[in-house]
């Protein structure tokens, strides 16, 4: 049986290669936007790119507890609140 650390650094493995292709494909653009602007407030990338992963975890979370698709605005909402809590 897994550990429940193992499955969370899976998990996080996997919104962290979104964040890779989304920079890679510009789609968005504003997810490229947030990390350059993250970067130049001075959040290590390493941090910035973990930030991403999880505004892209949540975003993914409200698409299975609703069964509705992903929704564009509201996750450039989440990107815009950056780095909010983080720090």
């Amino acid at each position: 049986m897994k550990e429940p650390k193992e499955d969370t650094r899976v998990l996080q493995g996997l919104f962290l290669n979104v964040v890779h292709e989304q920079l890679k494909k510009n789609d968005p653009p504003e997810t490229a936007q947030t990390l350059k602007r993250l970067i130049s407030e001075g959040i290590p990338e390493r941090d910035a790119m973990n930030m991403l992963a999880i505004c892209i975890a949540q975003e993914f979370q409200v698409v299975f507890e609703s069964d509705a698709p992903f929704n564009r605005e509201r996750f450039v909402k989440t990107l815009d609140a950056l780095p909010g809590e983080f720090l």
